[in-house]
């Protein structure tokens, strides 16, 4: 049997296996806890509280492999580049990169020569095993020259107007708002005048946005008050997932 072609590595290991950790710890202390007990009532209690530990431990498994380390879920990223003019551009820059998913998605739509560099933090403190290494393989297995670019994308180490194409997929929800802005910021300061930026977003916000706004909005009035115009907003249903994608194409607002 031939093993899958890619590895991206486990998302958010350590957070769901402290998470498992803390469950297992509770089911431990019911057990104890009934066996002490004679009333039949606290042992009833403590079943039922080991019970929803139990059920937390295996929502948790569930999710530590979800997307599976090789999964790539094409579609969404077909989406998102066939909205992009990769075939007009000398230089494409995909932000949050990680271990390459984003970087083997965006692969058959960019043409052979096409300059592409992957730029992430590579923090294994949120993926297992992520790293430059890592990312440039994935993308060479697809076909795709890629240059890792170890940076945060609220400092972008680059020119200004110094990118036809920029990507950041499924990455702005996971920073604080401030440094969501500030990359947005950033990747206007970076994309020629006449280029394309494409954010491929699940329908979040940041965690430490205090009021409930709808994600399409939210995210599009980002992207407009980093310098952008709107091209394209597209809310995209996939088949066999409950959440949607948002899908945000915008081009330099050079009237600013």
């Amino acid at each position: 049997m031939i093993g899958p072609r890619y590895y991206f590595g486990i998302y958010h290991w350590r957070r769901r296996l402290r998470s498992i950790a803390t469950a297992a710890v509770v089911i431990v202390a019911a057990a104890v806890a009934g066996r002490r007990t004679r009333s039949r009532s606290r042992r009833l209690v403590a079943a039922a509280v080991g019970v929803v530990a139990a059920v937390r431990i295996g929502r948790t498994l569930r999710r530590l492999g979800s997307p599976p380390p090789w999964a790539l879920e094409r579609a969404k990223y077909d989406a998102l580049a066939s909205r992009l003019p990769f075939d007009r551009a000398q230089r494409v820059l995909d932000v949050g990169c990680g271990t390459g998913r984003s970087l083997v998605g965006l692969a058959p739509h960019v043409p052979d020569g096409v300059a592409v560099l992957g730029l992430d933090v590579f923090d294994d403190r949120v993926i297992h095993g992520n790293g430059p290494q890592l990312a440039r393989r994935n993308a060479a297995r697809a076909g795709l020259d890629a240059e890792p670019v170890a940076a945060d994308a609220a400092t972008l180490p680059l020119e200004t107007d110094s990118v036809d194409v920029a990507t950041a997929c499924r990455v702005l929800h996971d920073l604080p708002a401030e440094d969501a802005a500030a990359a947005l910021a950033e990747l206007r300061r970076v994309c020629g005048p006449e280029g394309t930026v494409g954010v491929l977003e699940l329908p979040l916000v940041p965690d430490d946005v205090e009021d409930d706004p709808d994600p399409e909005s939210y995210w599009s009035d980002r992207i407009v008050e980093a310098g952008f115009e709107i091209e394209a907003l597209e809310r995209l249903e996939l088949a066999g997932r409950a959440e949607p994608y948002i899908v945000v194409v915008a081009r330099p607002n050079t009237d600013r």
